[in-house]
């Protein structure tokens, strides 16, 4: 069956390798049977989070066929934590974001 694992080490970077494994195949196998773990030797991708389509599983979960495989960084800012702090260094609701309207919008959100 053929599986792509995904890994992104930096911003606009992405490793991308489509490998062919057996059925009953775990994520674990997907990852040792890539080239991952040559490519970036100081990477411990056992701590890293682990997804199949975007949802987090276990280092353990059997595959399906075309399974997308994907290592997650660990965020650097909470989003909401960075969202906050963008508003703040707007200013005033009169500038930023909400200087522009078209004629006849509302105010605000």
């Amino acid at each position: 069956m053929q599986i792509t694992l995904v890994y992104s080490p930096g911003p606009r970077q992405i490793f991308e390798e489509t490998v062919t494994l057996s059925n009953g195949a775990t994520a674990r196998d997907a990852l040792i049977a890539s080239r991952l773990p040559a490519s970036f030797p100081a990477l411990d991708w056992a701590a890293l989070p682990v997804g199949v389509w975007g949802r987090v599983c276990e280092w353990d979960r059997m595959l399906a066929e075309y399974d997308r495989i994907e290592l997650c960084r660990p965020l650097k800012v909470d989003p909401k934590v960075a969202r906050r702090e963008r508003f703040q260094r707007q200013g005033a609701r009169g500038t930023g974001l909400f200087s522009s309207r078209r004629p006849g919008g509302k105010d605000g959100y």
